[in-house]
């Protein structure tokens, strides 16, 4: 009597993570200008996301709003990455 081949499951789909409540709190012109606000935030301890619709390293070059990156942090952070984007953002200057 022939062996019968042994069938190998499929794994379950993991459990969804718990999503975390991400709010945007700038709009950032170009994926460099995104860097620095990300680092400021993460300086003060404020987790923060990109999120674009490019992939920036297929294309390095945009033209206009198509190359905008939104930086996005939690819901319960928001308001003190608002006031520290209010406090670093150019104002009118004097002379």
């Amino acid at each position: 009597m022939a062996r019968r081949a042994r069938v190998i499951r499929f794994p379950k789909s993991p459990p969804k993570p718990p999503e975390a409540d991400l709010v945007e709190v700038r709009r950032c012109g170009d994926e460099a200008e995104a860097l620095v606000v990300k680092g400021l935030l993460e300086s003060e301890e404020i987790p923060c996301v990109l999120r674009s619709r490019l992939a920036h390293s297929v294309h390095p070059f945009t033209v206009g709003a198509q190359g905008e990156v939104i930086v996005l942090v939690p819901a319960d952070e928001a308001p003190r990455a608002r006031v520290l984007l209010a406090r670093t953002s150019p104002g009118p200057s004097f002379p």
